[in-house]
């Protein structure tokens, strides 16, 4: 069975219903309750940078995201579920409908990439599951059943609605060295598609979307990486 063992083909596409001006909704939002004039652009510009700089997070649960994420494990869009701030809400491909019998995709990590045994380890590991699904099936297993065998590792796909506030948030847990580094990927991903969405995006990434050492100054982790002193030091 030929399958994409890697999956190069992992995807984020940003939905147009993503406003192309989070900064200014921001300060036009913020201004209706403060009775300014919201009929200028540039001062709800303004308006929505000083919300920023300010702190001001719940103006920032205005700008909605919508994201089609594909080709990242099962396992690394569950952890997605853990970001629950503002509430979000997603749907993901499911394990009852979607015929994996016929075979799924997967991650390999590059732990197991560098090692030509580990891989071959690995790959008959994957192949194994695929072929017992098959198996399961020609015995009249329901697939919800059979879908019980599924491995985290599995590439998945998911329809995601979230916020600029949960994004920021999600940055700083995420960019950190210590995070899983499928989700660190996935937001170095996520943050490139967003820039390249508006010019306004482009700025809440570059000044916003950081991990957390670059918040507080200093280290927050007990195995630190070095890249910001711990707070005893």
């Amino acid at each position: 069975m030929e399958t994409n063992k890697t999956n190069p083909n992992k995807n984020i596409i940003i939905q147009e219903e993503t406003p192309r001006f989070p900064i200014s909704l921001i300060g036009k939002e913020a201004g209706v309750c403060w009775g300014a004039d919201t009929e200028e652009k540039e001062k709800n510009y303004k308006r929505g940078i000083d919300c920023l700089k300010s702190g001001h997070g719940r103006t920032w649960e205005y700008p909605q995201v919508y994201v089609v994420i594909d080709g990242y494990s099962a396992r690394m869009m569950r952890e997605l579920y853990t970001h629950i701030a503002g509430g979000p809400t997603r749907l993901q491909a499911s394990t009852r409908y979607i015929n994996y019998e016929k075979g799924f995709d997967y991650i390999t990590p590059a732990s197991v990439l560098k090692d030509s045994a580990a891989l071959k380890e690995y790959e008959d590991m994957m192949e194994g599951i695929q072929a017992h699904l098959k198996k399961l099936e020609e015995l009249g297993v329901p697939r919800e059943d059979s879908a019980m065998g599924l491995p985290l590792g599995m590439a998945s796909k998911m329809v995601l609605r979230t916020n600029l506030r949960n994004l920021i948030d999600m940055s700083h847990q995420r960019l950190c060295t210590r995070a899983y580094w499928e989700y660190r990927d996935f937001m170095h991903d996520l943050m490139n598609e967003l820039s390249a969405y508006s010019e306004e995006w482009a700025y809440l990434v570059e000044h916003y979307f950081v991990p957390k050492c670059d918040l507080t100054g200093f280290c927050t982790e007990k195995k630190c990486c070095g890249r910001k002193p711990k707070k005893e030091d």
